[in-house]
């Protein structure tokens, strides 16, 4: 999700690339690298950039979060972290988080600059922490391990291009980093150690995506004018998606509405 703060810096970004030919740069990580794209990198203008907000709904009761058993590893089950709940539906008053909001359609062949900053995973309480993430092509992914024991990340993508991912970290270990070539929606995220735990990775074309809050919000800041359709996606409930039309300064609504089943 960009804030106005995040959309500057991009603008800024995007200048420097500008500078250096117009090419998005290749940044290297500890495993994969940010590919090239092709062509000019198209600014973010703050002076005429809108907004997309909107709710994500769930129609229907929420079922039941249920403790999982962590036993087979003592370091798990001593926790200062508290309950580890399943996470798959993340309801509260009729509104829905985790849930992956991002522009498909309206961009055209604009490329952006993938931010620098990384999005980090990190292993808490043998949980994934978050567990939806999303970032950006050529943007670096952290994986963290805070516990004290050993944990293995393990991504398999689906998408040409993109690379199977499978470290293993130890207990209270240093960080990793990866980037993926391709935009995919919901690469699984697995540790072979402790199987309950499990999270996914959403990967954008472009920089205007967000992630649906506690109480359901979501909010894509820095779309210039344009009519764009935003699909929303839930890990178990599908996909869902919605044309709006964004003005210059203005914020268009988009609600989505998931039946539970």
């Amino acid at each position: 999700m960009l804030s106005l703060s995040r959309s500057l810096s991009f603008f800024l970004c995007s200048a420097l690339l500008m500078s250096a030919g117009c090419k998005r740069s290749e940044t290297g990580a500890t495993t994969g690298t940010s590919p090239a794209a092709e062509g000019p990198i198209t600014l973010i203008d703050p002076a005429t950039a809108g907004s997309v907000e909107g709710t994500v709904h769930l129609a229907g009761k929420a079922p039941e979060r249920i403790e999982i058993d962590m036993a087979q590893d003592p370091a798990c089950a001593m926790s200062p972290y508290g309950k580890n709940l399943t996470e798959g539906i993340m309801s509260k008053d009729g509104k829905l988080a985790n849930v992956y909001v991002y522009v498909k359609d309206g961009l055209g062949n604009k490329v952006y600059a993938a931010p620098s900053e990384p999005v980090v995973l990190d292993q808490k309480g043998c949980r994934y922490t978050l567990h939806l993430l999303a970032a950006m092509v050529g943007q670096p992914i952290e994986f963290r391990n805070s516990d004290p024991t050993m944990h293995n990340v393990h991504m398999q993508p689906t998408v040409g291009g993109n690379q199977q991912f499978d470290i293993s970290q130890p207990p209270n270990g240093g960080t990793m980093r990866h980037t993926f070539a391709k935009p995919e929606l919901m690469i699984p995220v697995r540790c072979n150690n402790h199987p309950w735990m499990q999270a996914f990775l959403n990967v954008a074309a472009n920089p205007f995506f967000a992630v649906s809050g506690e109480d359901g919000h979501f909010a894509i800041h820095g779309l210039p004018p344009g009519t764009y359709t935003l699909v929303a996606v839930q890990e178990q409930l599908g996909q869902q998606q919605a044309a709006v039309t964004v003005t210059t300064h203005g914020t268009a609504t988009a609600d989505f509405s998931f039946k539970a089943k």
